[in-house]
């Protein structure tokens, strides 16, 4: 990529798909220049494509920012944006049969012509049929739907994962074009815009359904030209009923929902999308409030680390012992913030908080800081209560998502490898190590003592460590003579 130059990927139907695919690869590896400068960043520009990837991938998009980046035209009839709403395993034969009806580069015979309208046909439905399937799932989750009956049919009928991403920019097919950012949303209007009214239109719907996605110059074209565009921002405000006075502020957004043929149904669906992305931010507002309490545990439980080094005990050692009222205070603390973010990490997992929140910088120092000061005194309460008998070692079957999740988000930030930034979990290391024979884990207790080095010297893990009464001390010195001669840790360490 040349300096300040803007690049466009861009594509039409399969082309829209490998335009998707190109831009993502710049994004993640060209966005920087050695030296560190941002590049300016590609654009995507689909006309008729796919879907391309699940949820993980859109929340994935949307939490780097990079959504905005991706723009996508479709007409309102197209199928094959909506194609992939249906499991490929339904659609794979039929796909195949009216392929060469989709290709602009194609010819076919009158007889050819027969047949492409039977298979349009059969296509058409298969694809809507599980695309009512998917919209109406995902509805019912939009809509706070607590019936169990609900996942018992998601387990029973397969539904498709595509889900999509980006800026849509929908084409009424009267010169108008309908923006709209919010995935869920997207995912409604996919499917109802291509409603039939009546099972009389079905064979001119149908026909269209092939026909549009041939069409995107000429409509692009007229639509431009016209420069009628309506942005569908405010979901919220979208009127449910199609009969809207003419000097009403929402007329021209209700003249372009009827364009697209949009149901009360349909429009309850968009209001219930838009109402699920403002209890996202409200639900953000009420975890920025847990901040405070977040520092001030924090602060607490620093001041007991001070209190014990000053009496030469490391704070992990104490906290297993649980010898004072000050370890005690120290649990309640731990407790606290256990809480705090457990809840935060099951509202993420429920996708019940913004995309963008995992990729902010304040969130990020904060549950880094709350792992390097706090996982250390849950891995001394996990061995000090023996639950690595029962239950197995801490990293692999104890460790709680807390800490995993706050793990996951400073590497994905640092751009580091999974592992990299593994310090808090020092103890549990040393704990699994120190009761095994050295010849069967002297590797790793060569790698751990050379990642220990380096986080020394960074200051992630302290000299506490090498107290007289730590366990890790302890340990060190049962180790064999040989061992001890080589090692850097001999240094720390008096005999």
């Amino acid at each position: 990529m040349l300096k300040g130059r803007q690049v466009v990927f861009a594509g039409h139907s399969s082309g829209g798909a490998i335009a998707i695919l190109a831009a993502l690869w710049c994004l993640e590896c060209c966005r920087t220049r050695p030296n560190g400068d941002m590049l300016v960043h590609p654009y995507c520009m689909t006309f008729g494509s796919p879907l391309v990837g699940n949820k993980i991938w859109s929340h994935a998009l949307r939490r780097e920012n990079w959504a905005r980046y991706f723009i996508h035209f479709v007409m309102k009839y197209d199928i094959v944006p909506r194609m992939m709403l249906a499991p490929l395993s339904s659609i794979q034969e039929l796909l195949q049969a009216i392929s060469p009806f989709i290709n602009p580069k194609s010819q076919y015979t009158q007889r050819d012509a027969v047949a492409r309208s039977r298979n349009a046909l059969n296509f058409f439905m298969t694809v809507m049929r599980n695309a009512s399937s998917v919209a109406s799932y995902a509805a019912c989750n939009l809509k706070g739907c607590t019936n169990l009956l609900l996942e018992t049919v998601s387990n029973i009928v397969q539904l498709s994962p595509y889900i999509p991403f980006g800026t849509y920019i929908f084409c009424t097919g009267n010169r108008k074009l309908v923006v709209v950012e919010n995935p869920d949303a997207v995912l409604q209007l996919l499917f109802y815009s291509s409603q039939l009214s009546s099972e009389a239109e079905a064979a001119v719907v149908v026909a269209r359904s092939l026909n549009d996605h041939l069409l995107y110059t000429n409509e692009m074209q007229d639509s431009l030209e016209m420069q009628d565009v309506i942005h569908l921002n405010n979901l919220t405000d979208i009127p449910l009923s199609s009969n809207v006075d003419p000097s009403d502020e929402v007329a021209s957004m209700n003249s372009a929902l009827k364009d697209l043929g949009l149901s009360t149904r349909a429009r309850l669906c968009l209001r219930a999308a838009g109402e699920w992305e403002k209890q996202k931010k409200k639900n953000e507002e009420k975890i920025e409030q847990n901040k405070r309490s977040i520092t001030d545990a924090l602060s607490k439980i620093q001041e007991y680390q001070t209190r014990c080094d000053i009496r030469k005990v490391g704070y992990y050692d104490a906290f297993k012992i649980q010898n004072t009222e000050d370890d005690f205070k120290a649990n309640v603390k731990r407790l606290e913030l256990a809480g705090i973010w457990d809840e935060i990490i099951e509202m993420l997992k429920r996708y019940e908080l913004p995309d963008s929140f995992e990729g902010r910088r304040d969130w990020i120092e904060l549950g880094t800081q709350f792992r390097r000061q706090v996982e250390p005194l849950d891995i001394a309460n996990y061995y000090r209560h023996l639950k690595n008998e029962d239950t197995g070692p801490y990293l692999i079957r104890g460790r709680p998502k807390r800490y995993r999740f706050t793990q996951r988000w400073l590497e994905h930030f640092d751009k580091v490898h999974a592992g990299a930034r593994s310090e808090s979990c020092f103890w549990a290391e040393v704990e699994e190590l120190r009761n095994k024979p050295f010849a069967q884990v002297q590797d790793k207790i060569l790698s751990l003592e050379t990642d220990a080095n380096g986080w020394i010297q960074s200051s992630l893990l302290g000299n506490d460590v090498f107290f007289p009464e730590s366990t890790y001390t302890k340990w060190w010195k049962t180790l064999p003579p040989q061992h001890k001669q080589t090692s850097w840790v001999s240094e720390k360490i008096t005999p």
